[in-house]
């Protein structure tokens, strides 16, 4: 029996570069960066100034006064971009006649921590009857997903995953397991995060993995030679996987399928990668397994490209052993240099532009890049995007 197949039919991003498809997709196409000057904060005790900041955020396009009370910055963006993506997949929903067959697959790498150092401010102040009696529902990991069900009526599949910067991409290939084995006919897949707080800032900044830079326009610069580390984000994106015939019977738009998946451990360090990057390099080759695809039918690559020295060259390495001679031929951009770098929700970020990458048949460039580093010595499409035949990203 032919397994089911995945597409993805409805995009919510919420970014420092634009909210919702035609937001989002304007900001990629004006080829600047939304990292701006941290502003919720005095950051002059840190080494860090930087930050990818969503400062036109109004909730209360979304939410009522009584709902927001319930939401942590964080679940306010998943909540939000999950009806953003079932707006434009044109997904029917409604709290008083419930779905089954939808289900919710999120990912986060911090949960609700801005709430939770704010409380502890209140609790510091004003002792324990200082503290939110709505803390303990804001906080946990869990909320984005459950939200996203109790907000929409969705009695499918419920999943949050915590894998890091990965967490968004996990949410998506979940989905399309959930999909493949007759779990659900529709998942609302993604990831979101609201790390911008004085605690989160001051813990990478004390490990150095941060960029110094003061020029916020140019702090992040995957693959460039003079890259000092990432630049923290905040924001959202959900995406719309449901089935290839559910999606036609509804005569859905179809911006992609998700053909593949992998997932697998470096078991070696918190936070650098492995060296020889054996895992890195299985988990792409699994995954073209997984899609029935070989290496060179591959027309373009979001790299994870945080803009560390140690990362954006071991990438480079793990691509060159899985791709060979194509890898000098294939795009392989770094996005981050746009909208930050938002842990667990970068992956379904990143998801949402390889799939307006083919749907708009345009490859995104790596913006910010000024001195090419031996060690990254791939096709990062430098500064200015580009028109390419894609089929398969």
């Amino acid at each position: 029996m032919s397994r089911r197949r995945a597409v993805i039919t409805g995009i919510g991003p919420i970014t420092c570069i634009g909210h919702g498809v035609d937001g989002f997709w304007n900001g990629i196409l004006a080829e600047q960066s939304g990292i701006t000057r941290i502003s919720t904060f005095d950051p002059k005790p840190f080494q860090v100034s930087c930050a990818g900041e969503i400062s036109d955020w109004d909730p209360e396009q979304f939410f009522s006064p009584q709902r927001l009370k319930r939401l942590d910055r964080y679940a306010q963006f998943a909540v939000a971009s999950a009806q953003l993506a079932l707006d434009d997949a044109g997904i029917k929903y409604s709290r008083e006649h419930p779905q089954h067959g939808v289900g919710v697959s999120f990912g986060t790498a911090l949960g609700g921590v801005c709430k939770a150092e704010d409380q502890h401010i209140r609790y510091l102040k004003k002792g324990v009857r200082g503290v939110n009696p709505m803390l303990a529902i804001q906080v946990f990991g869990g909320s984005a997903h459950s939200n996203i069900a109790i907000e929409f009526g969705f009695r499918g599949v419920g999943t949050t995953n915590s894998n890091s910067c990965a967490s968004g991409t996990v949410s998506v290939g979940e989905a399309l397991r959930y999909i493949r084995d007759d779990f659900a006919d529709v998942i609302v897949a993604g990831g979101a995060e609201a790390p911008l707080s004085r605690l989160t800032i001051g813990a990478f900044d004390i490990i150095k993995t941060m960029s110094r830079s003061e020029d916020p326009a140019v702090a992040s610069r995957p693959f460039d030679r003079l890259r000092d580390g990432f630049v923290m984000g905040e924001g959202a994106a959900s995406l719309i996987v449901e089935d290839l015939e559910y999606a036609r019977a509804r005569d859905a738009h179809i911006y992609a399928e998700v053909l593949g998946y992998s997932l697998n451990n470096d078991a070696f360090h918190m936070t650098a990668p492995l060296p020889s990057g054996e895992s890195c390099i299985r988990a792409m080759r699994d995954a073209l397994t997984d899609a029935q695809l070989a290496p060179e039918q591959i027309d373009y690559i979001n790299a994870h490209a945080s803009s560390t020295q140690l990362n954006d060259s071991a990438e480079t390495a793990s691509i060159k052993q899985v791709f060979g001679e194509h890898a000098r031929r294939i795009p392989v951009s770094g996005t981050k240099s746009y909208h930050a770098h938002p842990l667990g929700a970068t992956g379904a970020i990143e998801t949402a532009i390889c799939a307006l990458a083919l749907d708009r048949q345009w490859v995104p460039p790596t913006i910010n890049y000024q001195n090419p580093d031996p060690a990254c010595d791939l096709d990062v499409v430098p500064n200015y995007g580009r028109a390419a035949q894609l089929n398969y990203v």
